[in-house]
């Protein structure tokens, strides 16, 4: 549709310009008689002035187009961001609950409050060297809390871990045919 309206709006262009010289010579040549060199040199004064007035339309058209790009992006990102607050909004209550209960689980598990934070970093996704740059620890420290949940847990590792919280959480697959 873009290319389309740049098409068109290069065909107006051209056209205006065309008409343009024609109505400003036809003027001129009603005016008084020319020779045809007189002609020339009436031409070459006018084009320039019509090829400019014709420049400022296109810069005018082509500000507009702009604006209402940005306009319309602008809109996006409206409605884009009204609907994460909506389901922040909407998902906060079941998040305080799935803290809770992971809260919860970790108790049964008899974390220390150091292992607690490292399972919810974990769970969060983040590596041993990034949890050990947030705890400001050592990854060496790190991974062997790590191993401390795990065991504790009865669990083999990272992704056991995150399956024993987000295998309930999910909705069931289909059975595959």
């Amino acid at each position: 549709m873009n290319e389309l309206l740049s098409r068109r709006t290069r065909v107006c262009a051209a056209i205006a310009v065309v008409a343009g010289v024609a109505l400003s010579f036809g003027l001129e040549v009603a005016e008084e008689p020319m020779t045809p060199m007189q002609m020339v040199f009436e031409l070459a004064e006018i084009i320039p002035g019509v090829l400019v007035a014709v420049g400022i339309v296109l810069v005018f058209v082509m500000q507009y187009r702009q604006r209402e790009e940005q306009l319309s992006v602008l809109r996006d990102l409206e409605v884009a961001r009204l609907e994460g607050q909506r389901w922040r909004s909407e998902s906060r209550a079941l998040l305080a609950g799935l803290g809770e209960a992971i809260d919860a689980q970790f108790s049964r598990w008899n974390l220390t409050e150091a292992e607690r934070e490292v399972a919810l970093l974990l769970l969060k996704g983040l590596s041993l060297k990034e949890v050990a740059a947030v705890r400001a620890t050592t990854e060496r420290t790190i991974r062997a809390q790590a191993r401390s949940v795990y065991s504790k847990a009865g669990l083999t590792g990272r992704a056991a871990l995150s399956a024993f919280f987000l295998e309930d959480l999910l909705a069931p697959i289909a059975s595959i045919r």
